[in-house]
């Protein structure tokens, strides 16, 4: 089982995706997380203790494995000895901190983008274990078609009309791309007026909402992570994990 989330910037993809992959763990699934975003949370909400370095930011070792000279790079990097090397395991979870390469401008480093996204993809056709990919936010990654892989792709979104623009953009490529399995997963739903909005935008696309959470709050104020946390959220992500295991019941 391959899941993807994304969303706008801000409405709790990460944390989300933290939730998911410990509902998996406690089900006694192992789980491989991958953390695709430019600004990777996931070591931290899933409180790994060592100082992780995003694969990103290892430039040396990206051009290298890109074979970069001047304009020239290979576009078949070897990437199959990296997982070894770079994964984090804790107690049934296998962690890739993947991060995304950016410049200035906003573009990517093409040669050393190239060395990522073909391990990510190579960590998707490989991994044996249930995978969770907490992608970039935004829109950017269907131009590079690197959510074509997955079972399932889920839009995080929340009440409010930029969060519900950015995941009608990402439905509409989703559709370009021929994604069938795509669904709307509403965070910090305070009322029922705001869930029948989501539903009614969104229709069969919607699947659950999450309700805004004071612990979980607390616990991002103060820094900490979310491995121990087993309140309301944790009940809403292990409904979400049985509903995707229904969903997908015909490839797990």
């Amino acid at each position: 089982m391959k899941i993807a989330l994304c969303g706008k910037g801000g409405v709790g993809k990460s944390s989300l995706a933290s939730l998911l992959i410990l509902s998996f763990l406690h089900a006694g699934y192992k789980v491989l997380a991958i953390d695709a975003d430019p600004s990777p949370h996931l070591a931290r909400l899933l409180e790994i203790p060592q100082e992780v370095t995003p694969l990103a930011e290892m430039m040396d070792l990206l051009a290298e494995r890109a074979q970069k000279s001047g304009p020239y790079y290979t576009l078949n990097p070897k990437i199959d000895d990296l997982p070894e090397k770079f994964a984090i395991t804790k107690d049934g979870l296998r962690l890739m901190v993947l991060g995304a390469i950016r410049t200035a401008g906003g573009g990517c480093a093409c040669p050393e983008q190239t060395v990522l996204k073909r391990l990510l993809t190579y960590l998707l056709l490989t991994s044996k274990e249930v995978v969770l990919v907490d992608m970039e936010a935004g829109v950017e990654h269907f131009g590079r078609a690197s959510v074509t892989p997955m079972d399932v792709l889920l839009v995080i979104t929340q009440p409010l009309k930029g969060s519900i623009e950015t995941t009608r953009q990402i439905l509409k490529l989703a559709k370009e791309l021929g994604l069938e399995r795509v669904y709307v997963i509403g965070n910090k739903v305070r009322t029922k007026e705001q869930e029948e909005l989501l539903q009614g935008e969104f229709g069969d696309r919607y699947l659950l909402s999450f309700p805004p959470d004071e612990e979980l709050e607390r616990r991002e104020f103060e820094g900490r992570g979310l491995w121990t946390y087993r309140g309301v959220l944790f009940s809403k992500a292990q409904e979400l994990r049985e509903k995707l295991t229904e969903l997908l019941h015909e490839i797990t």
